[in-house]
């Protein structure tokens, strides 16, 4: 279920580049370029992070969908698809985190904590 949820997600957004941005949330940010794509990331990243301070479960789940929203937004203005993203976490899956880091190159690909 939630692959088929990002791929249709991801389908809908390319559409909304077609759009216009008097009828469309995303097409009028896809409009408003890449510095307003990522204002909204990092307010939707600061309501997720208040929501889980004030730790009501459904405000948690309802800000973090609005965050997954938003990054899909930036990931389509990119031109990544969701499926690079979760080869990218299934590539992880097994590793520990550290050994994970400490085999990334260094060539512009940030270490997080």
């Amino acid at each position: 279920m939630s692959a088929d949820i990002l791929a249709r997600l991801a389908e809908t957004l390319e559409a909304r580049k077609r759009s216009d941005p008097q009828d469309s949330y995303v097409a009028r940010l896809y409009h408003k370029g890449l510095d307003a794509i990522l204002k909204k990331v990092a307010e939707e990243a600061a309501e997720t992070i208040m929501a889980a301070k004030d730790g009501v479960r459904e405000k948690i789940i309802y800000e973090t969908a609005d965050l997954w929203f938003h990054s899909l937004v930036l990931l389509a203005q990119q031109g990544i698809h969701p499926d690079e993203v979760l080869r990218e976490l299934a590539r992880r899956e097994g590793l520990s985190g550290l050994a994970e880091k400490a085999a990334r190159p260094n060539e512009g690909v940030n270490a997080h904590e």
